[in-house]
């Protein structure tokens, strides 16, 4: 069975974001990075790490959930967990997209909360 193996990251949307890195970096330590959120590597022996990212208050990243976050699952086998979830009667986004940090999947919740599922580069 295909499976979640970590979290991915948390998203969420922010009034200022620059101003939110700031004041996590200041205060808490975050290694906010230049492209706007920290980056934690957690497990050498599994590929992926964790992000924290603040998006701009008006961004359609979340969409089509209406919450202010969205959070992200590594994942071992992407394919076969949306055809699980499919199966399963779970709302799947029909879009899966690739790029050299891996393979995204988006499902929602029975309450309305955009999940994104990540399967790692090997």
């Amino acid at each position: 069975m295909a499976k979640v193996i970590g979290l991915g990251g948390i998203f969420f949307k922010s009034q200022d974001a620059k101003a939110l890195n700031a004041w996590y970096a200041k205060h808490l330590g975050l290694p906010v990075e230049k492209w706007g959120g920290a980056r934690f590597n957690e497990d050498a022996e599994r590929p992926g790490y964790t992000l924290w990212s603040p998006f701009a208050a008006d961004t359609t990243h979340f969409a089509p959930s209406t919450l202010p976050y969205m959070i992200n699952f590594r994942v071992d086998d992407l394919d076969a967990l949306l055809a699980q979830l499919r199966a399963d009667g779970v709302t799947v986004d029909d879009k899966v997209e690739e790029s050299e940090f891996g393979r995204f999947g988006w499902i929602m919740d029975p309450e309305g909360t955009r999940i994104e599922l990540w399967q790692p580069p090997a």
